[in-house]
């Protein structure tokens, strides 16, 4: 009999449909929120009036606004936040924006709980794998403040109290969690997202049909993830598409909000596979999106764990729907009708880099649990060969 759990997040609400700055105003006011701190992308803050609309609503609530998010939250830029944070001194952080702007607020909010003032110092607080495979989690304390975030994309990081991290001295992409760092709320308002640019939109999109497909192949299933995530990649395979043919569309964009909310239920509730883990490590190495990296790797990664996982790709490709039950060619055709790079070589990623690749991904959390074991240099090269 298999033996499990699930921890809910402690996220108190999801709101949709509504406008972000109604809805952020309300969110202040039910959580007393006498100061709001904004972290938000330059290009959301600078070139869209998504932002100032917020703020304007907030009034004199509005204590600052940090908009220096760095692409794979490099530590650098989690230690200036926390200090632009701290200068603040907020009771509440509301974040607009995607996972890099979502995972930088997580990382940060741990380096406030903490007091960690330098990037070294954040090695002490991501989890890490013990040498007999079980994973070491750091008892990270309650932050000072919780974060509120509108979201902009399609990845799920509002859906998660795990965060990505990447040391630009190891060329790692470590993750790091803790119970309150995650969203107290999320707002999905549909026309905030109208200013996410399309190649972001479509690839973190993929990245939230990742999270589903590996969430249903984990080796260490959930009756709740299974449902969630079916419903995610229903959502996904009408909606998707109908958004690529019309950006205006904002009942399929809101559509494709509830997907990547139903394929968040998964994130650090199931393991995930070598699709999240190779991807970790190609954005650490050459600076790939992880969205971008699951246009790419997925499908691949499907193939490689088929003979483990085909009643979970036959429940795959009818959700799809793949009357051919090719779940990996339903991927993939997908994927591909979105114009999105679905090759390495697209990326200009080098074959010289495979093998600082391949050295990261075999130290990261999810390869380690992928259904058909990984276990060399040369399986994780093959399979960026096959991707090239």
């Amino acid at each position: 009999m298999q033996a499990g759990s699930h921890e809910f997040l402690a996220q108190d609400r999801v709101i949709w449909g509504r406008p972000a700055a109604q809805a952020a105003v309300e969110e202040a006011d039910r959580r007393g929120a006498k100061r709001v701190f904004v972290v938000t992308s330059k290009t959301l803050n600078r070139k869209t009036d998504a932002v100032a609309a917020i703020v304007a609503a907030l009034g004199a609530r509005h204590v600052g606004t940090f908009d220096e998010c760095v692409e794979h939250t490099p530590r650098p830029s989690v230690i200036a936040a926390a200090e632009a944070a701290r200068a603040a001194a907020p009771d509440l952080v509301l974040t607009v924006g995607g996972g890099t702007a979502i995972d930088t607020v997580k990382v940060m909010l741990i380096a406030l709980a903490h007091d960690v003032r330098t990037p070294e110092g954040l090695s002490d607080w991501h989890l890490k794998v013990n040498p007999d495979g079980s994973r070491h989690v750091p008892a990270v304390q309650p932050p000072p403040f919780r974060q509120v975030v509108v979201s902009t994309t399609l990845g799920a990081a509002e859906f998660s109290d795990f965060g990505g991290c990447t040391d630009p001295v190891r060329k790692i992409k470590d993750g790091y969690a803790g119970k309150y760092v995650g969203a107290a709320a999320v707002i999905l308002d549909p026309a905030v997202t109208v200013h996410t640019p399309s190649w972001l939109w479509l690839s973190t999109a993929v990245r939230g049909i990742d999270h589903a497909v590996e969430g249903l192949c984990s080796i260490a299933p959930s009756p709740l993830i299974d449902a969630t995530s079916l419903q995610a990649l229903h959502l996904f395979a009408g909606a998707l598409p109908a958004t690529h043919a019309d950006p205006a569309d904002l009942d399929a964009r809101l559509r494709c909000l509830q997907a990547a909310w139903m394929a968040g239920f998964g994130i650090l509730r199931v393991p995930y596979g070598a699709s999240h883990g190779i991807g970790h490590s190609l954005g650490a190495v050459t600076g790939i999106s992880h969205g971008y990296t699951s246009c790419i790797m997925l499908p691949h990664v499907m193939r490689w764990n088929l003979e483990r996982t085909g009643v979970q790709q036959a429940r795959i490709a009818h959700a799809l729907g793949a009357a051919d039950g090719d779940a990996a060619g339903a991927v993939a055709r997908l994927v591909g009708g979105l114009g999105v790079p679905t090759r390495l070589r697209d990326l200009g990623v080098d074959r010289a880099q495979f093998d600082a690749i391949a050295a990261g991904a075999l130290q990261n959390m999810w390869v380690k649990t992928n259904p058909r074991p990984l276990a060399t240099a040369d399986d994780v090269r093959g399979l960026l060969e096959a991707a090239w």
